[in-house]
């Protein structure tokens, strides 16, 4: 986005500025004084000739803003509006100008009602001047004394978010300071995107649709950076992360001042890295998050198809148009498609006796707000939908019947090449419906025809049949893999075998954009060499795990279902790739699958420092653990449990959290691991009862352990167990020779005697200050709450780790289980272990 210059009054160059000087202008031309106007043929430039001020046109439109433009030589971009939803039309009349209560006001013709003001309430002084700063702020200020300052634009910024300036939250007033998205390339009018400070008070950055739906974050802020964010933002600028009584705010500088470094709110969704380039005068993209635009939220609207393949990312299916046309073509989608023809469900008797009908559409992933419905079979499914008019769309697998109701949000088509979708069913007009030609006797011919053929077709299929076993197995190698020759690693598909790009390389290597990679049997048995026992790591109740060697030398785990487990191959499948949705450097990452006769694999990443339990509880090893380590790993946890309960695409509990399903990589970060208990929840879906109580004695939350209640807060009495199993290295249950006591009792009654320090490990040596000590054996009194209403979030936990000033609750008693009753558990969890060897397995997600 930049200036149009091709209009005489638009901007005009600096020069007239300066030789050109009318009267009513201040004589410096970075200040605008009381009693002086802002004219559509003159501008304000900074002190350094950085920054611009003045009015500006897009494109062909006629509508004038008043906008900040940063001077790149002949280029000129855009990185603050004044009026953005309230554009200017008559040039010959507009101007900048002051009020009679000090106020700066945007005026046009007679009218004495502003398209745009500073709108300051309490009283100004009677020198008021205006100035454009050398850093891009455009501030209102007491001339007499300049330090005193009114407004200025970095408290009200639209979507460039430049260095000094201030993205966060006036406690004061209640008002967020955000980057809020243009609606389009053309259009500085807010859109649907916004980047801020999360309003629930924890200390990350969200990106937001319609100021409503999270669709990515940065992570808590660590002290120097955010957990998430990608690492080239800590490589160029200075973070600042304040957090006070009257404000939370998040500034940075630029490491090299030389530099021109800025961040970009695109109307695309995305939060961009742009750095200046000296010669050839442009910005150029240095990161951007979300990476891909299929992870932003609704990015095409109400029943749009994001679709990677084609320009422009979004379309419209069968039967629908873009709305309104006219801003499709400046790639805003934010008013997604409309139906060509409505629908005529609403008379029972159908309209000119037609039926809505069902268009399917294959290999897309679902949209999002699905409803589980009990029909069974998928023609029950399309039945139970067509008699609901409010019923938009279904889709039937392995795990039931989905519907949708209302507006279709992200829905996507899947590219090919492996990538493997959902059939979706999209209810369309009768209209819609493609129409047939032929009458009766065309038909009865042709019906003729087929009969006497039908016997020959069942003659030649028998032969044929034993052909085409034979040839199935054949294309089924072919569509796999070579897991040897894989590199995850890889930077673009043409990663192996010196990058060409034939059909055959492609069966050889896989590519990167394939969201689970499928491997041939054959591959992943080269990789484990044959599965040798000197390469297995373990073996859980879903089966073996073997330790395997890529080509390049990257180590994976390889896990091998067994043929117990009781799951089919559509079941599999289905769950593998939803469990590939997650995506989270505190999660273990699931690398692919192999799907071949029997055979049911997966491949994780390898995890070189075994569990936490290995280190944790043994008297020797725990001594790696120093106080800086257990923080981090504490923190890693919180980070992964709040994204599956809050950021990730599906709700998930995980059920089983304890210190052997938490593995730890070279650099000692934790990874949460089994989800084999599992559970998917809806976003409204405060909590689950199931009559099978899975899991391990001295983790499960008291509802959950007596009734069968599960809910995310069952997770975070999990999480708080083993918070204070990880500051004292003692398991909570038979914590003493007296098996009553546990060691949620114990922390509980130092706590209340004050001497809560008596809780340390005592390898721990124990750091200058022993309040972060006493703050996390107090979090984890917190979640240990017996009521779930009384436990926080796990959004909240991350944010009392964050904010090591904020004032704590004090916990109330913790609820009083003994040991001497251990429950029936799942056999895949009863395991008295003191640890795991990179334990994975399946999650069991069940449709709701």
């Amino acid at each position: 986005m930049g200036f149009n210059t091709t209009e005489p009054w638009l901007f005009l160059v600096v020069l007239v500025i300066l030789s050109n000087y009318r009267a009513g202008f201040s004589a410096a031309a970075d200040i605008l004084s009381g009693g002086q106007s802002l004219p559509v043929d003159k501008s304000i430039l900074s002190q350094g000739s950085n920054f611009e001020l003045g009015f500006f046109k897009l494109g062909t439109s006629l509508k004038i803003y008043l906008g900040i433009c940063y001077r790149n030589f002949d280029v000129q971009d855009i990185i603050w509006v004044a009026n953005r939803e309230n554009p200017l039309s008559d040039p010959s009349s507009l101007r900048l100008e002051f009020s009679e209560d000090g106020n700066l006001v945007l005026l046009e013709g007679s009218s004495k009602r502003p398209f745009w003001s500073t709108n300051l309430t309490y009283p100004l002084s009677n020198s008021t001047e205006a100035i454009l700063r050398d850093d891009g702020n455009f501030v209102l200020r007491d001339s007499s004394n300049r330090s005193n300052i009114f407004w200025e634009s970095f408290d009200h910024p639209t979507d460039t978010w430049l260095p000094g300036a201030k993205i966060g939250i006036d406690k004061v007033t209640g008002k967020p300071r955000r980057l809020i998205s243009w609606k389009s390339s053309e259009d500085p009018a807010p859109g649907m995107f916004s980047f801020g400070l999360d309003p629930n008070g924890s200390s990350q950055y969200i990106l937001q649709w319609n100021r409503s739906q999270v669709y990515w974050s940065t992570g808590g802020w660590t002290g120097k950076s955010f957990s998430l964010a990608p690492d080239k933002w800590m490589d160029y600028f200075i973070f600042s992360f304040v957090s006070s009584e009257n404000e939370s705010y998040l500034s940075y500088t630029v490491k090299n001042n030389s530099s021109r470094l800025i961040f970009v709110l695109k109307y695309s969704g995305q939060i961009q890295q742009l750095s200046w380039l000296a010669g050839p005068w442009v910005w150029t993209l240095s990161s951007s998050r979300p990476e891909s635009l299929s992870d932003v939220y609704a990015l095409c609207g109400a029943f749009g198809v994001y679709n990677g393949n084609i320009s422009g990312s979004c379309e419209c299916p069968k039967g629908f148009e873009p709305f309104p046309m006219e801003d499709t073509s400046e790639n805003d989608w934010s008013g997604g498609c409309g139906r060509k023809s409505p629908l005529q469900c609403e008379n029972s008797t159908y309209a000119n006796g037609k039926k809505d009908w069902f268009l399917k559409l294959s290999n897309v992933r679902l949209p999002v707000d699905a409803k589980a419905n009990l029909a069974v079979g998928v023609r029950s499914c399309e039945l139970a939908c067509m008699e609901n008019c409010s019923c938009t769309a279904y889709s039937y697998d392995s795990n039931g019947c989905l519907v949708w109701e209302g507006p279709l949000l992200n829905l996507q088509r899947l590219p090919g090449g492996g990538v493997v979708g959902q059939d979706f069913y999209l209810r369309l007009a009768a209209d819609e419906r493609p129409r047939t030609t032929g009458n009766l006797r065309k038909v009865r011919v042709i019906l003729a025809v087929l009969v006497p053929a039908t016997g020959l077709i069942l003659c030649l299929s028998i032969y044929f049949s034993s052909k085409e076993k034979l040839k199935r197995k054949g294309e089924e190698e072919a569509s796999s893999h070579d897991l040897v020759l894989f590199d995850f690693n890889a930077e673009a598909p043409d990663a192996i075998n010196g990058g060409t790009n034939t059909e055959g390389n492609v069966k050889k290597r896989g590519k990167k954009d394939v969201e689970l990679p499928l491997f041939s049997y054959k591959s992943v048995s080269a990789a484990t060499n044959n599965f040798a026992t000197a390469n297995k790591l373990g073996e859980g109740g879903f089966g073996p795990v073997y330790k395997g060697k890529l080509h390049k030398g990257q180590e994976i785990a390889v896990k091998m279902l067994s043929k117990r487990s009781g799951q089919g191959l559509e079941e599999f499948r289905n769950e593998t790739l939803l469990i590939a949705k997650l995506q989270h450097r505190n999660l273990v990452r699931l690398l692919g699958c192999c799907i071949e006769g029997d055979e049911k694999i997966l491949i994780y990443e390898y995890l070189p420092n075994r569990s936490l339990d290995f280190y944790l509880f043994d008297p020797t090893q725990k001594k790696m653990l120093d106080w800086g380590t257990r923080m981090r790993i504490v923190e890693g946890i919180a980070q992964g449990l709040l994204y599956l309960h809050l950021y990730s695409r599906l709700r998930i509990i995980h059920r089983d959290l304890k210190p052997s399903n938490i593995l730890l990589d070279s650099e000692m970060n934790p990874k949460i691991s089994d989800f084999g208990m599992a559970r998917l929840v809806g976003d409204d879906e405060r909590q689950a009862n199931t009559n099978r109580i899975v899991g391990t004695y001295g983790y499960m939350s008291p509802e959950y352990a007596m009734e069968g209640l599960y809910s995310i807060k069952s997770d975070v009495f999990s999480f708080g167990v083993l918070l204070l199993e990880i500051v004292s290295g003692k398991k909570n249950a038979r914590f003493y020779k007296d098996e009553s006591l546990t060691l949620l009792i114990y922390a509980w009654e130092l706590w209340r005697d004050d001497r809560s320090l008596d809780l340390t490990d005592p390898t721990i040596i124990c750091p200058s200050s022993s309040s972060t000590l006493l703050r996390f054996i107090n979090i984890g009194l917190l979640c240990v709450q017996e009521s779930p209403g009384d436990r926080p979030t796990m959004l909240d936990v991350v944010s009392m780790i964050s904010n090591e000033h904020v004032p704590l609750p004090a916990p109330m008693q913790t609820p009083f289980t003994t040991g001497r009753n251990s429950m029936d558990t799942d056999s895949a969890n009863n395991e008295a272990e003191n640890c795991s060897m990179n334990h994975v397995t399946v999650s069991v997600v069940e449709a709701r």
